[in-house]
């Protein structure tokens, strides 16, 4: 642990993605439904990745895999040179909490909450906010141009202002790993637009690596690279 109580993960690979070989299926009534078969990815920090595929062939239960809110059955799973899955259920939401950032299409901000107080949540996981976590909330609202709203309710804001205290949330304890479910689905092209390019910016400040699941085909451009998720196997499709 660290003096601020927060875990010191191993270096090893430090900020890398490694997944190898996940399987994952769910029972049924009649024969288990397999949801991935064999899925592989290996990200480097700074690097960022779409996945891309039809409803219903697994990109959600993908990305619950990698932010560890879900197992998998058979395979494994590095971030940051840990397995998040050899951890006791305590320490894995430990792990999870400083080492990933969520970006969520509905953004499951807390509506009696105001700006700063949204993108502080995060840190309350280990006490309360810190005088260094309140100035890198601060920090991160203006970072998404939100300086002046910082004391409003969500339901005072805009669905493009929403995204983006969903996004300066995710970004406070400096994740290394981002995972970001259709982060521009319910925006307009501009507003998707602005948002995609505050994403990267703000990856890119950290050297994070970041996951994406859209149906966008203007978010999965931006990526460096895009892979499909079909018949429960990851392929990687060429970039034009």
């Amino acid at each position: 642990m660290t003096r601020n109580g927060r875990t010191k993960h191993n270096d090893k690979g430090q900020g890398m993605l490694v997944v190898e070989n996940v399987k994952k299926s769910y029972a049924t009534v009649g024969q288990p439904l397999r949801v991935l078969e064999d899925v592989s990815l290996r990200l480097e920090p700074g690097q960022s990745a779409a996945i891309v595929g039809p409803s219903g062939t697994g990109k959600t239960t993908l990305l619950q895999i990698l932010g560890t809110l879900d197992q998998p059955d058979e395979g494994r799973v590095s971030i940051n040179g840990t397995d998040p899955f050899a951890l006791d259920e305590k320490a894995r939401a430990a792990f999870r909490n400083q080492t990933i950032g969520f970006v969520f299409q509905d953004h499951h901000l807390l509506p009696q909450l105001s700006v700063i107080e949204n993108v502080l949540i995060p840190s309350l996981a280990t006490g309360k906010p810190t005088a260094d976590d309140t100035r890198r909330a601060e920090a991160l609202i203006e970072a998404v141009g939100l300086s002046e709203r910082s004391t409003h309710l969500p339901g005072e804001l805009s669905g493009g202002e929403r995204e983006r205290v969903a996004i300066a949330r995710a970004m406070l304890m400096r994740p290394t790993l981002i995972l970001a479910d259709e982060p521009t689905g319910n925006l307009d092209a501009k507003t998707a637009s602005d948002i995609t390019k505050l994403l990267l910016r703000l990856q890119a400040d950290e050297n994070a690596v970041l996951v994406t699941v859209t149906h966008s085909l203007a978010l999965a451009d931006a990526m460096q690279s895009q892979f499909e998720l079909t018949g429960g196997a990851l392929v990687e499709r060429s970039m034009a």
